[in-house]
């Protein structure tokens, strides 16, 4: 059975061109080694927990391993297994980037459910450091997509799941035909978690307008999906929800918060160049 290290190394090898350097935007070649390198000589190294480092300078992220542990439990109880299905059926071709990816665990399980092949980016090492201690046999990418490592038209699908968005970015990665697919909450999105922490409070309630209205000023075309539903929380995940989600961060006395259930609400936005 192959390390995770030298499961990665083939990965990327079969894939190699699609990446590029991030100092110069020239070809990667990815030796059997695991060293990246370009005809600059800008080198990378494939970590033995089966990851690589892109970043061209260090980046202090606020997210923390036990956020992400959290994350990957709530996500892996199946409270998001709706969405990863129609995200699965959304997606087109090969190639798919999951961008702002995190721990992984919406790209792996969306891949279980297509054929094709998964790589994903954030610029948290913790958040990659956990996708491939979880979910070896996709490409996982500390990156910055400022600078990225991927060749223009890499991508048949490029997913942006409750995350900031580049969307020239995107436009530029995108194969032709592919598709630009962005997850955003809806009003009624952890209802019942908002209610109680901020009852009488502006933060009872949210929209998504100027979020998806640029969307659409940035794709040429746009369809937006609706996909709305409430399932029974296992009481164990709830201080895991609340670690995972910035509404939670801002709740004092964590332990008064009681969910029986909870409800996903989001906007599944779909563009095209």
């Amino acid at each position: 059975m192959l390390s995770k290290r030298a499961l990665c190394i083939q990965n990327m090898q079969r894939y190699e061109s699609i990446f590029v350097c991030p100092f110069c935007a020239e070809p990667l070649t990815v030796e059997d080694s695991g060293r990246i390198v370009c005809p600059s000589n800008h080198s990378f190294d494939i970590a033995k927990q089966g990851y690589v480092n892109f970043m061209t300078k260090p980046v202090q992220s606020m997210y923390s391993k036990q956020l992400f542990e959290a994350r990957h439990a709530v996500i892996s109880s199946g409270l998001y297994d709706p969405l990863q299905q129609r995200l699965a059926e959304l997606a087109v071709g090969e190639l798919v980037l999951d961008t702002g990816c995190g721990e992984g665990s919406h790209l792996a399980r969306i891949m279980e459910k297509r054929q094709g092949f998964g790589v994903g980016i954030d610029i948290a090492k913790e958040g990659i450091l956990a996708a491939a201690k979880f979910h070896a046999g996709l490409v996982w990418c500390v990156g910055d997509l400022a600078k990225s490592p991927y060749r223009k038209g890499s991508f048949d699908t490029i997913f942006n799941i409750l995350s900031p968005a580049n969307y020239e970015e995107f436009k530029r990665l995108l194969a032709p035909g592919g598709k630009v697919i962005k997850v955003v909450p809806q009003e009624g999105y952890l209802q019942q978690l908002r209610q109680q922490a901020f009852a009488q409070s502006d933060k009872e309630s949210y929209t998504n307008h100027q979020t998806v209205a640029r969307f659409k000023e940035s794709f040429s075309s746009v369809e937006v999906e609706r996909l709305t539903y409430t399932l029974e929380l296992q009481k164990e995940l709830v201080p895991k929800l609340l670690e995972m989600t910035p509404m939670g961060w801002h709740i004092e006395n964590q332990k008064a918060i009681t969910l029986e259930e909870i409800t996903i609400d989001m906007d599944i936005l779909i563009g095209t160049v």
